[in-house]
Protein backbone atom coordinates (compact mmCIF):
# COMPACT_ATOMS: atom_id res chain seq x y z
CA UNK A 1 0.00 0.00 0.00
CA UNK A 2 1.17 3.51 -0.90
CA UNK A 3 1.37 6.09 1.36
CA UNK A 4 -0.94 9.09 0.95
CA UNK A 5 -1.01 10.60 4.00
CA UNK A 6 -1.27 14.36 3.72
CA UNK A 7 -0.39 15.71 7.13
CA UNK A 8 3.45 16.42 7.96
CA UNK A 9 3.55 15.05 11.85
CA UNK A 10 6.14 12.08 11.56
CA UNK A 11 4.73 8.70 12.52
CA UNK A 12 5.81 6.12 15.10
CA UNK A 13 6.68 3.18 15.79
CA UNK A 14 8.13 2.26 18.88
CA UNK A 15 9.47 -1.60 19.80
CA UNK A 16 10.02 -2.75 23.04
CA UNK A 17 11.34 -5.92 23.69
CA UNK A 18 11.27 -7.53 27.41
CA UNK A 19 14.67 -7.93 29.47
CA UNK A 20 16.88 -7.45 26.22
CA UNK A 21 20.08 -6.17 27.78
CA UNK A 22 22.16 -3.69 25.51
CA UNK A 23 25.88 -6.12 26.03
CA UNK A 24 23.41 -9.21 23.94
CA UNK A 25 23.26 -7.37 20.71
CA UNK A 26 25.77 -7.87 17.83
CA UNK A 27 26.12 -4.44 17.42
CA UNK A 28 27.14 -3.94 21.03
CA UNK A 29 29.97 -5.67 20.52
CA UNK A 30 28.53 -9.45 21.24
CA UNK A 31 29.63 -12.03 18.72
CA UNK A 32 27.52 -14.51 20.16
CA UNK A 33 24.41 -12.57 18.95
CA UNK A 34 22.17 -12.92 16.06
CA UNK A 35 20.85 -9.60 15.38
CA UNK A 36 21.24 -8.56 11.78
CA UNK A 37 18.59 -6.12 11.69
CA UNK A 38 18.85 -4.18 14.54
CA UNK A 39 22.47 -4.29 14.28
CA UNK A 40 21.39 -2.71 10.83
CA UNK A 41 19.00 -0.42 12.49
CA UNK A 42 21.77 1.00 14.89
CA UNK A 43 23.69 2.31 11.42
CA UNK A 44 20.63 3.85 10.13
CA UNK A 45 19.84 6.13 12.65
CA UNK A 46 20.88 7.21 16.02
CA UNK A 47 22.47 4.94 18.65
CA UNK A 48 22.16 6.16 22.31
CA UNK A 49 25.03 3.95 23.34
CA UNK A 50 24.73 5.00 27.14
CA UNK A 51 20.90 4.04 27.76
CA UNK A 52 19.32 3.12 30.95
CA UNK A 53 16.69 1.49 32.47
CA UNK A 54 15.90 4.03 35.66
CA UNK A 55 14.14 1.22 37.39
CA UNK A 56 14.86 -1.61 35.59
CA UNK A 57 11.74 -3.80 36.32
CA UNK A 58 8.92 -4.45 33.90
CA UNK A 59 5.94 -2.48 35.27
CA UNK A 60 8.02 0.20 37.11
CA UNK A 61 9.64 0.65 33.41
CA UNK A 62 6.32 1.16 31.88
CA UNK A 63 5.33 3.31 34.11
CA UNK A 64 7.84 5.59 34.23
CA UNK A 65 7.86 5.22 29.88
CA UNK A 66 4.43 6.43 29.59
CA UNK A 67 4.04 9.10 32.18
CA UNK A 68 7.85 10.76 31.59
CA UNK A 69 8.08 10.15 35.80
CA UNK A 70 10.03 8.22 38.18
CA UNK A 71 8.33 5.64 40.30
CA UNK A 72 8.39 7.99 43.41
CA UNK A 73 5.91 9.22 41.23
CA UNK A 74 3.89 6.86 40.07
CA UNK A 75 3.72 5.18 42.69
CA UNK A 76 4.48 1.90 40.59
CA UNK A 77 7.19 0.57 42.97
CA UNK A 78 7.09 -3.16 42.48
CA UNK A 79 5.33 -5.42 39.43
CA UNK A 80 1.64 -6.18 39.64
CA UNK A 81 0.10 -3.09 40.78
CA UNK A 82 -1.97 -1.68 39.40
CA UNK A 83 -1.62 2.00 37.34
CA UNK A 84 -3.36 4.78 38.80
CA UNK A 85 -4.41 6.45 35.31
CA UNK A 86 -4.93 10.09 36.60
CA UNK A 87 -1.44 11.20 35.03
CA UNK A 88 -1.01 13.20 31.28
CA UNK A 89 0.14 9.82 29.30
CA UNK A 90 2.08 9.15 26.13
CA UNK A 91 -1.22 8.03 24.49
CA UNK A 92 -3.32 10.96 25.94
CA UNK A 93 -1.04 13.44 24.35
CA UNK A 94 -0.94 11.33 21.21
CA UNK A 95 -4.62 10.95 20.75
CA UNK A 96 -5.34 14.58 21.69
CA UNK A 97 -3.02 15.48 18.57
CA UNK A 98 -4.77 13.67 16.22
CA UNK A 99 -2.72 10.71 15.83
CA UNK A 100 -3.98 7.40 15.59
CA UNK A 101 -2.80 4.96 17.85
CA UNK A 102 -2.58 1.29 17.96
CA UNK A 103 -1.22 -0.98 20.98
CA UNK A 104 0.02 -4.28 20.51
CA UNK A 105 1.34 -6.98 22.83
CA UNK A 106 2.04 -6.62 26.77
CA UNK A 107 1.11 -4.13 29.18
CA UNK A 108 1.87 -4.82 32.51
CA UNK A 109 0.12 -1.76 34.52
CA UNK A 110 -3.61 -3.27 34.91
CA UNK A 111 -3.65 -6.72 37.30
CA UNK A 112 -3.60 -6.12 41.31
CA UNK A 113 -3.17 -9.64 42.20
CA UNK A 114 0.35 -11.69 42.43
CA UNK A 115 -0.13 -14.68 39.87
CA UNK A 116 -2.95 -15.65 38.49
CA UNK A 117 -2.21 -13.94 35.43
CA UNK A 118 -4.62 -16.08 32.64
CA UNK A 119 -7.89 -15.02 34.33
CA UNK A 120 -9.36 -12.44 32.53
CA UNK A 121 -10.04 -9.86 35.35
CA UNK A 122 -6.08 -9.79 35.55
CA UNK A 123 -5.28 -10.37 31.36
CA UNK A 124 -7.82 -8.09 30.01
CA UNK A 125 -7.73 -4.07 30.03
CA UNK A 126 -11.05 -2.75 29.43
CA UNK A 127 -11.25 0.49 27.60
CA UNK A 128 -11.41 3.69 28.99
CA UNK A 129 -9.22 5.58 31.56
CA UNK A 130 -6.39 2.27 32.22
CA UNK A 131 -5.59 2.58 28.89
CA UNK A 132 -3.65 5.34 29.76
CA UNK A 133 -4.84 7.44 26.24
CA UNK A 134 -4.67 4.56 23.92
CA UNK A 135 -8.26 4.59 22.30
CA UNK A 136 -7.35 2.98 19.29
CA UNK A 137 -6.97 -0.41 18.00
CA UNK A 138 -6.14 -2.49 20.53
CA UNK A 139 -4.46 -5.94 20.90
CA UNK A 140 -3.09 -6.57 24.20
CA UNK A 141 -2.77 -8.28 27.34
CA UNK A 142 -1.68 -7.62 30.90
CA UNK A 143 0.65 -10.31 31.39
CA UNK A 144 2.22 -13.76 30.56
CA UNK A 145 5.40 -14.93 28.98
CA UNK A 146 4.03 -18.15 27.63
CA UNK A 147 4.95 -17.80 23.57
CA UNK A 148 3.23 -20.82 22.58
CA UNK A 149 -0.65 -21.44 22.55
CA UNK A 150 -0.89 -17.70 23.59
CA UNK A 151 -3.86 -14.43 23.37
CA UNK A 152 -4.87 -11.16 23.21
CA UNK A 153 -8.00 -9.49 23.84
CA UNK A 154 -9.48 -6.34 21.75
CA UNK A 155 -12.38 -4.68 24.06
CA UNK A 156 -13.70 -7.31 25.50
CA UNK A 157 -12.54 -10.40 28.18
CA UNK A 158 -12.98 -12.83 25.31
CA UNK A 159 -9.62 -14.58 24.56
CA UNK A 160 -8.21 -13.87 21.08
CA UNK A 161 -6.25 -16.80 19.84
CA UNK A 162 -1.85 -15.88 18.81
CA UNK A 163 -1.28 -19.21 16.67
CA UNK A 164 2.31 -19.89 16.33
CA UNK A 165 4.99 -18.60 18.24
CA UNK A 166 3.78 -15.30 19.94
CA UNK A 167 6.04 -12.65 19.01
CA UNK A 168 5.52 -13.83 15.01
CA UNK A 169 2.04 -13.16 16.18
CA UNK A 170 2.15 -9.95 17.11
CA UNK A 171 4.39 -9.01 13.95
CA UNK A 172 1.45 -10.30 11.88
CA UNK A 173 -0.91 -8.08 13.56
CA UNK A 174 1.25 -5.42 13.41
CA UNK A 175 1.86 -5.87 9.65
CA UNK A 176 -1.62 -6.57 9.21
CA UNK A 177 -2.62 -2.89 10.74
CA UNK A 178 -0.17 -0.97 8.56
CA UNK A 179 -1.27 -2.36 5.40
CA UNK A 180 -4.68 -2.91 5.88
CA UNK A 181 -6.02 -1.22 8.93
CA UNK A 182 -4.60 1.73 9.92
CA UNK A 183 -6.50 5.19 8.19
CA UNK A 184 -3.24 6.33 6.24
CA UNK A 185 -4.45 10.13 5.73
CA UNK A 186 -3.55 10.23 9.52
CA UNK A 187 -0.29 9.83 11.07
CA UNK A 188 -0.30 7.38 13.65
CA UNK A 189 1.34 5.68 16.56
CA UNK A 190 2.13 1.93 16.49
CA UNK A 191 3.23 0.16 19.47
CA UNK A 192 4.16 -3.38 19.91
CA UNK A 193 5.22 -4.83 23.43
CA UNK A 194 7.06 -8.05 22.91
CA UNK A 195 7.28 -10.68 25.91
CA UNK A 196 10.72 -11.98 24.50
CA UNK A 197 13.33 -12.80 25.72
CA UNK A 198 12.04 -12.75 28.95
CA UNK A 199 12.02 -16.24 30.46
CA UNK A 200 11.07 -18.74 30.99
CA UNK A 201 14.03 -20.17 28.78
CA UNK A 202 13.05 -23.53 27.82
CA UNK A 203 13.75 -24.93 24.61
CA UNK A 204 10.24 -25.36 24.17
CA UNK A 205 9.43 -21.62 24.74
CA UNK A 206 11.59 -20.68 21.37
CA UNK A 207 10.99 -22.12 17.72
CA UNK A 208 13.78 -25.62 17.39
CA UNK A 209 14.78 -23.66 14.23
CA UNK A 210 16.36 -20.47 16.58
CA UNK A 211 16.95 -22.87 19.13
CA UNK A 212 19.37 -24.50 16.98
CA UNK A 213 21.42 -21.76 16.17
CA UNK A 214 22.81 -21.36 19.46
CA UNK A 215 22.78 -25.60 20.62
CA UNK A 216 26.00 -26.26 20.08
CA UNK A 217 27.48 -22.65 20.94
CA UNK A 218 29.46 -22.28 24.24
CA UNK A 219 27.78 -20.08 27.10
CA UNK A 220 31.16 -19.43 29.80
CA UNK A 221 29.95 -17.43 33.01
CA UNK A 222 30.86 -14.03 32.86
CA UNK A 223 33.85 -12.83 34.33
CA UNK A 224 31.97 -11.13 37.51
CA UNK A 225 30.49 -14.26 38.39
CA UNK A 226 29.77 -15.26 42.11
CA UNK A 227 29.06 -18.30 43.89
CA UNK A 228 27.31 -16.81 46.32
CA UNK A 229 23.73 -15.05 46.24
CA UNK A 230 23.96 -10.86 46.95
CA UNK A 231 22.21 -10.84 50.42
CA UNK A 232 20.37 -7.70 49.07
CA UNK A 233 18.63 -9.52 46.22
CA UNK A 234 14.94 -10.46 46.34
CA UNK A 235 13.80 -14.14 45.95
CA UNK A 236 13.14 -13.29 42.38
CA UNK A 237 17.15 -12.35 41.83
CA UNK A 238 18.34 -15.43 44.09
CA UNK A 239 19.71 -18.55 42.26
CA UNK A 240 19.31 -21.94 43.53
CA UNK A 241 22.03 -24.93 42.64
CA UNK A 242 19.92 -25.58 40.04
CA UNK A 243 19.43 -22.15 38.32
CA UNK A 244 23.28 -22.17 38.53
CA UNK A 245 23.94 -25.09 36.43
CA UNK A 246 21.10 -24.13 34.11
CA UNK A 247 22.79 -20.48 33.49
CA UNK A 248 24.00 -21.56 29.95
CA UNK A 249 21.35 -23.77 28.56
CA UNK A 250 19.06 -20.30 30.10
CA UNK A 251 21.68 -18.26 27.64
CA UNK A 252 20.98 -20.47 25.04
CA UNK A 253 17.25 -19.93 24.40
CA UNK A 254 17.44 -16.17 25.69
CA UNK A 255 19.77 -15.43 22.42
CA UNK A 256 17.26 -17.81 20.81
CA UNK A 257 14.71 -15.75 21.58
CA UNK A 258 16.59 -12.71 20.49
CA UNK A 259 17.21 -14.06 17.25
CA UNK A 260 13.61 -14.35 16.67
CA UNK A 261 12.90 -11.33 17.54
CA UNK A 262 15.59 -9.77 15.53
CA UNK A 263 13.80 -11.27 12.39
CA UNK A 264 10.73 -9.45 13.58
CA UNK A 265 12.10 -6.28 14.08
CA UNK A 266 13.34 -7.26 10.11
CA UNK A 267 9.65 -7.68 8.97
CA UNK A 268 8.41 -4.62 10.17
CA UNK A 269 11.33 -2.21 8.78
CA UNK A 270 10.79 -4.09 5.57
CA UNK A 271 7.26 -3.49 5.83
CA UNK A 272 7.59 0.44 6.15
CA UNK A 273 10.05 0.52 3.23
CA UNK A 274 7.05 -0.82 1.10
CA UNK A 275 4.41 1.36 1.53
CA UNK A 276 6.46 4.03 1.47
CA UNK A 277 6.60 5.07 5.42
CA UNK A 278 10.23 4.80 5.81
CA UNK A 279 10.96 8.37 5.53
CA UNK A 280 8.36 9.48 7.24
CA UNK A 281 8.23 7.41 10.13
CA UNK A 282 10.12 7.48 13.49
CA UNK A 283 11.18 4.05 14.30
CA UNK A 284 12.59 3.65 18.34
CA UNK A 285 14.04 -0.08 19.28
CA UNK A 286 14.54 -0.48 23.16
CA UNK A 287 13.65 -2.65 25.94
CA UNK A 288 12.48 -2.13 29.65
CA UNK A 289 15.38 -3.67 31.47
CA UNK A 290 18.39 -5.98 31.09
CA UNK A 291 19.29 -9.61 32.66
CA UNK A 292 22.24 -10.62 35.26
CA UNK A 293 22.81 -14.46 34.86
CA UNK A 294 24.40 -15.15 37.41
CA UNK A 295 26.66 -11.82 37.30
CA UNK A 296 27.10 -10.19 41.30
CA UNK A 297 25.64 -13.62 42.65
CA UNK A 298 22.35 -12.86 40.59
CA UNK A 299 19.57 -13.43 38.37
CA UNK A 300 17.08 -11.58 36.90
CA UNK A 301 16.53 -7.57 36.57
CA UNK A 302 15.74 -4.88 39.34
CA UNK A 303 19.32 -4.27 40.78
CA UNK A 304 21.98 -0.91 39.74
CA UNK A 305 24.43 -3.36 37.90
CA UNK A 306 25.37 -2.96 34.48
CA UNK A 307 23.55 -6.15 33.06
CA UNK A 308 20.23 -4.98 34.25
CA UNK A 309 20.18 -1.32 33.56
CA UNK A 310 21.69 -1.01 30.29
CA UNK A 311 19.46 -1.45 27.40
CA UNK A 312 19.38 -1.07 23.78
CA UNK A 313 17.98 2.49 22.88
CA UNK A 314 17.96 3.05 18.67
CA UNK A 315 16.18 5.90 16.86
CA UNK A 316 15.56 6.22 13.32
CA UNK A 317 13.92 8.77 11.29
CA UNK A 318 15.47 9.32 7.58
CA UNK A 319 13.71 12.68 7.36
CA UNK A 320 15.61 14.19 10.32
CA UNK A 321 17.88 12.16 12.25
CA UNK A 322 21.43 11.58 10.00
CA UNK A 323 22.55 7.86 10.28
CA UNK A 324 25.03 6.79 12.27
CA UNK A 325 24.98 9.34 14.73
CA UNK A 326 26.46 7.53 18.31
CA UNK A 327 25.65 9.73 21.69
CA UNK A 328 26.69 9.18 24.95
CA UNK A 329 23.87 11.10 26.72
CA UNK A 330 22.63 9.28 29.73
CA UNK A 331 19.09 8.74 28.30
CA UNK A 332 17.04 7.39 30.92
CA UNK A 333 14.05 6.04 30.74
CA UNK A 334 11.60 9.13 31.63
CA UNK A 335 13.62 11.04 29.23
CA UNK A 336 12.07 8.95 25.96
CA UNK A 337 8.56 10.41 25.86
CA UNK A 338 9.54 13.90 26.01
CA UNK A 339 12.42 13.32 23.79
CA UNK A 340 10.06 11.24 21.53
CA UNK A 341 7.47 14.40 21.60
CA UNK A 342 9.41 17.19 21.09
CA UNK A 343 10.84 15.51 18.20
CA UNK A 344 7.35 14.84 16.85
CA UNK A 345 6.80 18.41 17.54
CA UNK A 346 4.13 18.21 20.45
CA UNK A 347 3.57 19.03 23.67
CA UNK A 348 5.27 18.02 26.70
CA UNK A 349 3.08 17.65 29.23
CA UNK A 350 4.14 19.78 32.57
CA UNK A 351 4.55 17.13 34.95
CA UNK A 352 7.07 15.04 33.20
CA UNK A 353 9.99 14.67 34.81
CA UNK A 354 12.05 13.66 32.40
CA UNK A 355 14.08 15.65 30.27
CA UNK A 356 13.87 15.88 25.99
CA UNK A 357 17.33 14.92 24.58
CA UNK A 358 16.02 15.29 21.11
CA UNK A 359 18.95 17.31 19.79
CA UNK A 360 21.42 14.48 20.76
CA UNK A 361 19.45 12.17 18.30
CA UNK A 362 19.85 14.93 15.91
CA UNK A 363 23.53 15.13 16.30
CA UNK A 364 23.24 18.78 17.59
CA UNK A 365 24.54 20.25 20.73
CA UNK A 366 22.82 20.69 23.84
CA UNK A 367 22.59 20.46 27.34
CA UNK A 368 22.83 16.57 28.78
CA UNK A 369 22.44 15.30 32.17
CA UNK A 370 25.68 14.29 33.98
CA UNK A 371 24.18 11.30 35.38
CA UNK A 372 20.72 9.15 35.50
CA UNK A 373 18.98 8.73 38.86
CA UNK A 374 18.43 4.86 38.85
CA UNK A 375 15.51 3.57 41.73
CA UNK A 376 15.34 0.18 42.92
CA UNK A 377 12.01 0.44 45.39
CA UNK A 378 11.57 -3.11 46.92
CA UNK A 379 10.88 -6.75 46.02
CA UNK A 380 10.15 -7.64 42.02
CA UNK A 381 6.21 -8.10 43.03
CA UNK A 382 5.61 -8.89 46.56
CA UNK A 383 5.46 -6.45 49.61
CA UNK A 384 8.72 -7.15 50.93
CA UNK A 385 11.01 -4.97 52.87
CA UNK A 386 15.02 -4.85 52.62
CA UNK A 387 15.82 -4.65 48.85
CA UNK A 388 15.51 -0.93 47.95
CA UNK A 389 18.17 0.95 47.05
CA UNK A 390 19.14 4.69 44.83
CA UNK A 391 21.80 4.93 42.36
CA UNK A 392 23.53 7.69 40.21
CA UNK A 393 25.32 6.06 37.08
CA UNK A 394 27.50 8.67 34.62
CA UNK A 395 29.60 7.59 31.94
CA UNK A 396 32.19 6.58 34.12
CA UNK A 397 31.03 5.79 37.92
CA UNK A 398 28.19 4.16 39.25
CA UNK A 399 27.45 5.74 43.27
CA UNK A 400 24.84 3.03 44.90
CA UNK A 401 23.27 3.41 48.57
CA UNK A 402 21.43 0.99 49.99
CA UNK A 403 18.45 1.49 52.68
CA UNK A 404 18.62 -1.48 54.78
CA UNK A 405 22.25 -1.06 56.00
CA UNK A 406 23.24 2.36 53.96
CA UNK A 407 26.17 0.65 52.41
CA UNK A 408 27.53 2.38 49.85
CA UNK A 409 29.18 1.24 46.32
CA UNK A 410 31.20 3.11 43.91
CA UNK A 411 32.13 1.36 40.85
CA UNK A 412 34.22 3.00 37.34
CA UNK A 413 32.56 1.80 35.08
CA UNK A 414 35.69 2.28 32.43
CA UNK A 415 38.39 0.74 33.73
CA UNK A 416 36.07 -2.24 35.77
CA UNK A 417 33.24 -2.37 33.21
CA UNK A 418 32.55 -5.90 34.88
CA UNK A 419 31.87 -3.74 38.61
CA UNK A 420 34.18 -5.83 40.57
CA UNK A 421 36.62 -3.48 41.83
CA UNK A 422 33.97 -1.31 45.23
CA UNK A 423 35.98 1.76 45.11
CA UNK A 424 33.55 3.52 48.09
CA UNK A 425 36.72 2.45 50.86
CA UNK A 426 39.21 4.08 48.36
CA UNK A 427 41.44 6.99 49.46
CA UNK A 428 41.65 8.24 46.06
CA UNK A 429 37.67 8.39 45.46
CA UNK A 430 36.84 10.32 48.46
CA UNK A 431 35.73 13.64 46.50
CA UNK A 432 34.18 11.30 43.31
CA UNK A 433 32.15 9.78 46.55
CA UNK A 434 30.99 12.57 47.96
CA UNK A 435 30.41 14.53 44.71
CA UNK A 436 28.04 11.71 43.73
CA UNK A 437 26.20 11.35 47.40
CA UNK A 438 25.82 15.12 47.25
CA UNK A 439 24.00 14.59 43.85
CA UNK A 440 22.07 12.05 45.30
CA UNK A 441 20.53 13.42 47.79
CA UNK A 442 20.12 16.84 45.61
CA UNK A 443 18.34 14.41 43.06
CA UNK A 444 16.41 12.78 45.36
CA UNK A 445 14.59 15.89 47.37
CA UNK A 446 14.07 17.38 43.66
CA UNK A 447 11.79 14.53 42.87
CA UNK A 448 10.38 14.33 46.60
CA UNK A 449 11.54 10.87 46.62
CA UNK A 450 11.94 10.33 50.70
CA UNK A 451 13.70 6.61 50.00
CA UNK A 452 10.36 4.79 51.59
CA UNK A 453 10.74 1.16 52.70
CA UNK A 454 8.59 -1.03 50.31
CA UNK A 455 5.61 -1.63 52.29
CA UNK A 456 4.86 2.12 52.71
CA UNK A 457 3.81 1.99 49.36
CA UNK A 458 1.74 -0.20 50.36
CA UNK A 459 0.09 0.86 53.65
CA UNK A 460 0.15 4.86 52.08
CA UNK A 461 -0.40 4.75 48.26
CA UNK A 462 -2.24 1.73 47.77
CA UNK A 463 -5.59 -0.56 48.43
CA UNK A 464 -5.65 -4.24 47.42
CA UNK A 465 -2.26 -3.44 44.83
CA UNK A 466 -4.05 -0.14 43.28
CA UNK A 467 -2.28 2.89 43.02
CA UNK A 468 -4.82 5.66 44.90
CA UNK A 469 -2.32 8.09 45.42
CA UNK A 470 0.77 9.29 43.48
CA UNK A 471 2.81 12.19 43.90
CA UNK A 472 2.46 14.13 40.76
CA UNK A 473 -1.08 14.19 39.43
CA UNK A 474 -2.33 15.44 36.04
CA UNK A 475 -5.81 18.05 37.42
CA UNK A 476 -7.11 17.08 33.71
CA UNK A 477 -7.51 13.10 34.50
Amino acid sequence: MVNDRSVQSPNLVFILADQLRYQSCGYAGDDKAHTPNIDRLAGEGADFREAISGHPLCAPYRASLLTGKYSSSTGMVINELRMNPNHCCFGHVLHESGYQTAYIGKWHLWANELGNHHDPKNSYIPPGPYRLGFEGDWAAYNFHHRYFDTYYHRDSPERISNEGYEPDGQTDLAIRWLNEERDSAKSFALFLSYGTPHDPWDPNNVPEGYYQLFQDVAFPLPPNYRTDNDTHADRWGQLDSKGREMLGDWMRVYYAMTANLDWNVGRLLSTLDEAGLRESTIFVFTSDHGEMFGSHGRRAKNIFYEEAIRVPFLIRWPERIPAGIRTDASLNTPDVMPTLLALMGLSIPSGVEGVDLGHCALGEPGPEPETAFLQGMGCTAAWDDGHEWRALRSGQYTYALYHSDSSELLFDNRSDPYQMQDLSDSPRHTEVLQHYRAMLKERMEELGDTFEICTWYRDNWTENREIMQSATLDPRF
